[in-house]
This record gives C-alpha cells, sequence and structure tokens, in this order.
C-alpha cells in the first residue's frame, strides 16, 4: 500500500514538474516572438490603479504604448480595464489621463472599462476593434504575462502579435510563477469546457 502510494506520489511530481516546465517554455517562446510590427490598434492591459493614477507597473505598459504609438507602430490605443475593488475610477479612465497628459491626443485612445480579468480584457477589446473595423493589434504587457494573453486572444480567434515589458519594479520570479499557475489553471479550465461540451454532444 505505502509502494502504491509513493509510485504515484512520484508520478503526481513528475508530472507537476514536467507541466511547469511547459508553462515556463511557453512563455519564453511567446518572448522570443515580442519584436514590435505594425497594427491597427495597441491593446495595453490593465494592472493595479493607486487613488486615480496608474500604478508603476502599470505606468511601464503605458510608457511601451506610448513609445509605440509615437514611432507609429499604431494609430490607436485601446487601454483596457475595469474598476478595482474599492476604487473611484476604472484603469481604462487612469490609463486614458495618464496618455493624455503624455501628448496622446484623445481621439486616439480608445476605452474598454468593462473588464475584470485578462480573458475579459481581450474579449471586451475585441468588440471594441470589431466596432471600429479594425483587424489586428499589438498586445501591451508585462514579458511574463504575455503568454497567456497569447493564448487567450487566440481562443478568441483574435489576430494580435505580443509586446512585452521587462518590469524594473516587480520581483520577476515571482510573477512568473504565478503565471505558471494562471496559466495552468485557464489551460485547465478550457479543457473541463471541451470535454462538457463533447460529452453533451455524444
Amino acid at each position: 500500500m505505502l509502494r502504491r502510494f509513493l509510485v504515484c506520489l512520484a508520478l503526481m511530481l513528475a508530472i507537476c514538474v514536467s507541466w511547469s516546465g511547459y508553462c515556463w517554455y511557453q512563455i519564453e517562446q511567446t518572448l522570443q516572438k515580442a519584436v514590435p510590427t505594425h497594427a491597427d490598434v495597441g491593446i495595453v492591459l490593465g494592472a493595479a490603479v493607486w487613488g486615480e493614477k496608474p500604478s508603476p507597473s502599470l505606468q511601464e505598459r503605458l510608457n511601451e504604448a506610448l513609445s509605440l504609438y509615437q514611432d507609429g507602430y499604431v494609430p490607436y490605443l485601446l487601454v483596457s480595464g475595469g474598476l478595482g475593488e474599492g476604487k473611484k475610477v476604472t484603469e481604462a479612465a487612469a490609463m486614458r489621463n495618464y496618455l493624455i497628459e503624455h501628448g496622446v491626443p484623445a481621439e486616439k485612445i480608445l476605452l474598454e472599462s468593462q473588464s475584470t480579468s485578462t480573458y475579459e480584457n481581450l474579449l471586451y477589446s475585441q468588440q471594441v476593434m470589431e466596432a471600429h473595423n479594425m483587424r489586428d493589434a499589438l498586445i501591451i504587457s508585462h514579458d511574463y504575462h504575455l503568454a497567456r494573453a497569447v493564448v487567450m486572444a487566440d481562443s478568441l480567434g483574435m489576430s494580435v502579435s505580443p509586446v512585452g515589458i521587462e518590469s524594473k519594479v516587480l520581483f520577476g520570479p515571482y510573477h512568473r510563477s504565478r503565471e505558471v499557475l494562471a496559466l495552468t489553471h485557464w489551460e485547465f479550465s478550457r479543457f473541463l469546457l471541451h470535454s462538457l461540451h463533447a460529452v453533451i454532444l455524444a
């Protein structure tokens, strides 16, 4: 009995290690493809807001978006993020104000202010893009976040290219480890959904 338990435990550990390695590989592979290209719009994925201002980490994403806009890669920026708990302004509104303060005309900024997760960022941003006849987008976020964002965008049928930022204010190993868990949750949820769909149609 003990031997069987140890074998099962070893097998589970091997699976966990292998899956974690695969997730790390996904993150690194996405980063290698994260080269700026021209697109209809740049989607800035939301993050924490401090008071009514973007947090330092969100400012990093916005500064990258500013550079891409100023260098002519995108003619529009789409800021995506809803109202956080206990906040007075949405992430999108805080981002728009920051971009305007840094010289981006208000008419060049599109807002998506309903989302509360990365998946919703992309889902609702896709709807904004469709309303403005936009076909392709740059996804602008921190490097550790890109793999999951691209996988989610692909599941929605979006045409996207990732652009990543290496943070100077966040502790990278911690956030990458969290991202492995988040990517695992997404893939497992998608597997369960597909399995349920197959059972219903069987």
